[in-house]
């Protein structure tokens, strides 16, 4: 097994970090790796907004309830961005292209070109002996997330990263297994019991670990999570914003 494959296998995610700023040149280098992920089209349809001021770090803490947001080596904000697809188009020439910009399938396109990078970037960090964990909480207050970066119309706030060096060591939380998630030429309905061998396992996982102990299992999880409304003002912000409108 080589180095990127052990990485890979090792992610878990780090909420906890040392008073030890990223260096530039990690940086640098972190950046690169994500503008080296795959994009559909040429289009580089994302933007990465680091985050160094402390006030606007806190407000983004706040905004998430994770205090880890403003206590990090480094803080990313990735966003879908189709703005600067428009920067050299006419009046006449963006009129022609709105149908494009707000239709679902350049959201797509803007989306994943945005988590390929991010993905990128997260590895890269990982490989550095960086921790790094994701933060789809931005979006409990999506507009405000938008005031406080001061987006432009057709740039969009998907999720953060936070990255630094470890102050802990979490145990590594299980994934379901391949069966569940792997099927040859067309979907297989029924996995019950590979969900339900999961099951077992990620409750003996949640007795066992370190901190946090519980009772629970991921499909109680799961029906607890889609039982109950969420950020359901996300989709009339993402309209706003100028995406999936058609």
């Amino acid at each position: 097994m080589n180095e990127t494959i052990e990485t890979l296998l090792n992610h878990r995610s780090i909420r906890k970090f040392k008073d030890t700023p990223v260096t530039d040149e990690q940086l640098s280098t972190i950046l690169s790796a994500a503008q080296q992920a795959s994009t559909s089209s040429y289009m580089m349809a994302y933007t990465i907004i680091g985050v160094t001021d402390e006030k606007k770090k806190a407000q983004l803490a706040e905004i998430t309830g994770q205090g880890y947001v403003k206590n990090n080596g480094h803080l990313m904000i990735f966003c879908a961005d189709l703005y600067r697809h428009t920067l050299h188009a006419s009046s006449d020439q963006y009129e022609e292209m709105l149908a494009n910009l707000e239709n679902s399938e350049h959201f797509l396109v803007s989306a994943i070109d945005a988590a390929l990078a991010a993905q990128n970037a997260a590895v890269a960090a990982e490989s550095m002996g960086l921790g790094i964990c994701y933060i789809g909480s931005i979006r409990n207050q999506l507009d405000k997330v938008d005031e406080i970066l001061g987006l432009p119309k057709h740039v969009l706030p998907l999720f953060g990263m936070v990255l630094g060096e470890p102050d802990h060591q979490p145990d590594k939380k299980p994934r379901l297994p391949k069966e569940a998630v792997y099927f040859e030429n067309e979907y297989k309905r029924e996995h019950k019991d590979e969900l339900g061998a999961f099951d077992e396992q990620i409750a003996a996982y949640y007795q066992s670990r370190q901190t946090n102990t519980r009772n629970d299992s991921w499909t109680d999880q799961m029906l607890r999570r889609f039982t109950k409304p969420m950020r359901m003002d996300v989709t009339s912000i993402v309209k706003k914003k100028g995406f999936n409108k058609q």
